[in-house]
């Protein structure tokens, strides 16, 4: 219940309770699960409602009440939607001012709310949640070294996969059988798997198109363990790079280093990015890298505010992130080298470990 605690904490007013509607498959909320520590079920249309008192009351259908039974809440089972709608009269009518996550909240289910609570004012916690859901527990980083941990596991395996001439489909379909045999539920992600000219898009995923001589493969992809998240990427290369590649990879590696050398507890998260570009721009390949140097991680892939030029965040201990610089010559390829990390006290820790170095992949 320390998560409920630090809820109401980090709120800049007082509020009487917070609900938080899980849409369904669709649109989910994410806070859901993380307030109720429910990692299996859909839970479509339940309700999550906290108090300060650090309560926490489950609404949810009789179809997922023995899933739910795995948690500490008080539990209310509905098998109608007039049943839900009596439950949730019964336990707000005392409440004048009850948060939302209007970030994931569709505007049907806000507009029947205040129709039908007409004497409570509903206000916006979304950045509230956001801030709490930043710092990590240790339930938490847990599950998240355990997504990494398989991550690594199905990347460290990819030279073995391209064994022979394959297309990006392919390498995609492997990747996420790896990744399921090894442990994680599903992939985080739709699979990356890009090939020679694709690799130069960022967010190219897969196609039909046959893997080439020279061609750079870059490979994004992450497991997720109990909802958590992983994130990597690794470019190889399929025969033996030119001296141009080889001089795009080390640059990026190199780019990455001045990342890591930024890291630490108390700067911006602004400055990371702009250390790393700048270590970019100052080579033959300025302008080339083309995004943020990475993002939050949790629940989410994309969890929260990252190494963007523009995030004044103030970096503390046991935040994720994703560090991953790039350089993306059209017609050629491009290079991302992507790893996960988490804030401590002194600096960082490196959540994922395959080896950085451009593989060459024979043929």
């Amino acid at each position: 219940m320390h998560r409920i605690k630090q809820i109401f904490s980090n709120h800049p007013d007082d509020i009487d309770a917070i609900l938080i509607k899980n849409p369904g498959e669709s649109s989910v909320d994410e806070n859901f699960y993380y307030l109720s520590g429910l990692d299996q079920g859909l839970y479509e249309g339940a309700y999550a409602l906290i108090t300060p008192d650090q309560k926490l009351d489950l609404f949810i259908s009789k179809l997922e009440a023995e899933s739910a039974h795995h948690t500490n809440a008080t539990l209310h089972i509905h098998s109608t939607t007039n049943e839900l709608n009596a439950q949730l009269q019964e336990s707000l009518h005392s409440n004048k001012k009850i948060g939302l996550n209007y970030a994931r909240i569709r505007l049907t289910d806000y507009t029947y709310l205040v129709k039908k609570h007409p004497d409570i004012t509903f206000v916006d916690i979304s950045k509230t949640l956001q801030t709490t859901r930043m710092i990590k527990d240790t339930d938490e980083l847990e599950k998240i070294r355990q997504a990494c941990k398989i991550t690594d596991k199905v990347m460290n395996k990819i030279p073995e996969i391209i064994k022979t001439k394959i297309n990006e489909f392919e390498l995609a379909a492997e990747i996420n059988y790896y990744l399921q045999k090894y442990g994680a539920s599903h992939p985080a992600f739709d699979t990356i798997s890009s090939f020679g000219p694709h690799s130069a898009e960022p967010h190219y995923t897969h196609g039909a198109t046959m893997i080439n001589d020279k061609d750079f493969i870059v490979c994004d992809f992450g497991g997720t363990y109990k909802r958590y998240n992983a994130d990597m990427t690794r470019t190889f290369i399929f025969g033996t790079p030119t001296s141009y590649q080889k001089k795009i990879h080390d640059t990026v590696i190199h780019a990455q280093t001045v990342g890591f050398d930024t890291i630490q507890p108390g700067i911006m998260a602004n400055k990371v990015h702009i250390e790393v570009a700048k270590a970019i721009d100052a080579t033959e390949f300025k302008g080339k890298f083309i995004h943020s140097t990475g993002h939050a991680l949790g629940l989410l892939v994309h969890d929260g505010p990252g190494f963007t030029g523009e995030n004044d965040l103030i970096l503390k201990e046991n935040m994720v992130f994703t560090v991953e610089p790039g350089i993306y010559i059209p017609g050629l390829g491009g290079v991302r080298i992507e790893d996960d990390i988490l804030i401590t006290q002194k600096g960082f820790e490196l959540l994922t470990n395959a080896t950085r170095d451009l593989i060459e992949i024979s043929h």
